[in-house]
Parts: structure tokens; sequence; C-alpha cells
């Protein structure tokens, strides 16, 4: 039992030094990140949703959208179902952002993993992320 207490204690410190490092790459703040990328997966949604799907305040939420709207990331309209609502989606410019900041992501992570294992190694990180994904 202590040996996978260790072994959870080092696992968590380094995903979170990973996730971390990917978010350095970041071109966006991450809760632009975030609601971008909910919007590109899931579709249209209102404020209150994604502040429920992020954990935050529909206040907190009224402001990154506010500002992915300033930017011409999003756009609301009225929802069809129920007038009182609004629904926001993404524009093809914020469609655009949110692909940009997953390849600068990926793309490190990718040079990464080419520049510092080798065949081997690459070899079993990809067993690792299948174990990572029964995890998960």
């Amino acid at each position: 039992m202590a040996r996978t207490a260790s072994l959870s204690a080092e696992l968590r410190d380094v995903l979170g030094r990973l996730v971390r490092r990917l978010r350095a790459e970041a071109q966006l703040p991450l809760a632009q990140a975030t609601v971008l990328g909910r919007l590109d997966r899931e579709g249209e949604l209102t404020t209150s949703a994604l502040a429920r799907a992020a954990g935050v305040r529909p206040q907190s939420m009224a402001q990154t959208i506010a500002d992915l709207e300033r930017a011409g990331f999003v756009t609301r309209a009225p929802d069809p179902g129920d007038r009182r609502q609004v629904l926001l989606s993404l524009t093809d410019e914020g469609r655009a952002a949110i692909e940009a900041e997953r390849a600068s992501r990926e793309g490190w992570l990718a040079r990464a993993i080419d520049e510092t294992l080798d065949a081997g190694e690459r070899a079993t990180l990809e067993r690792a992320v299948e174990i990572l994904r029964r995890l998960t």
C-alpha cells in the first residue's frame, strides 16, 4: 500500500508539471480556451451551462463570455426553444483560435516526444496512455 501511495504521489506530481508546461504554450487565457473548447465539442450552450461545466459562478462566466465576444470568438442568439435564454456559439474566428491553441500545445508535446524519447520509450508511452485512460 505504501508503494501505491508513493506511486500515486509521483504520478500526480509529474502530470501536474506536464499540465503546467502545456498551459505555458497557451496563447489564450485558460478560462477562454476552456469555453471555446467546450463550445467546439458540444455546440451551442447558455452562459449558465458553461458556468456549471466549468464550476464557476455565472457572473464570472459572463465576464469570460464578454471578453470572447469582444474578440469576435463567440456570438449570441436567442434560444428558439426558450426565448428567455441566449445561446452562445463559436464564430469562424473562435473556431480558428481554438484550433490554433490546440495545435500549439499538441505541437510542443509532439516535438518533446520526438526529441526526447527513443522508439522503445515512445512505445512505453503509448502503453502508459492506455493505462491512464483506464484510470480515468
